[in-house]
């Protein structure tokens, strides 16, 4: 009974590290005849991928910023400074041994997930996800910001994306200075509607 325990695991052992290796492998024949079954077994579960090698590491750190206009008393609608709301993040991450996988990833996939549905040129929503990653990251604005700043009840707000490029050690010849990138999205108006479920 024990040996044909053992043979199992081993046929077992031998399947799972084919499998694998072929998924990884160039094209070959049995990849090629197989490849539905090697598939149905190693995705999602075994999946291998080259990520944690980081092949495309960051080219440039960017900072997310906003900025809110109000509506005073007399009529006006003054504007507050950028706010930067990565240094806020980051802030509540350094020196703390263990820091929120929101403070880590909320904003930084919030701003990824904009981008991703949003034209590069002119900032039109590509697809039924444009909508929905300008909500999300409003309300990741306003429910830090709250409903007014300085008194004065938040009528719009505005964001933009600072992009610093990554200086290499000074023999790859990269800049020392580098010089940062500003990417300003459109006004958003700002709603009762927007506040709902936040707490603020």
């Amino acid at each position: 009974m024990l040996a044909l325990a053992a043979v199992v695991l081993g046929c077992a052992t031998v399947w799972h590290l084919g499998a694998v290796f072929l998924t990884i492998a160039p094209a070959n024949t049995l990849s090629q005849r197989y490849h539905s079954q090697i598939d149905a077994y190693v995705y999602p579960e075994f999946e291998q991928n080259w990520q944690l090698f980081a092949p495309n590491p960051l080219q440039d750190n960017i900072d997310v910023e906003v900025r809110v206009q109000t509506t005073a008393p007399g009529g006006s609608h003054p504007l507050s400074g950028w706010i930067d709301l990565t240094a806020q993040d980051i802030a509540r991450i350094h020196d703390n041994p263990a820091p929120s996988h929101a403070d880590q990833n909320l904003l930084r996939r919030a701003w990824d997930y904009y981008t991703e549905w949003h034209s590069q040129a002119d900032g039109a929503s590509l697809g039924s996800g444009g909508p929905l990653s300008q909500e999300y990251l409003k309300r990741i604005a306003l429910q830090r910001i709250g409903r007014d700043w300085q008194r004065n009840p938040i009528i719009e707000l505005q964001f933009r994306a600072v992009s610093m490029p990554v200086t290499g050690p000074a023999w790859t010849g990269a800049p020392r200075n580098p010089v940062p990138g500003y990417d300003n999205l459109a006004w958003w108006l700002v709603t009762g509607a927007d506040y709902q479920g936040l707490g603020r």
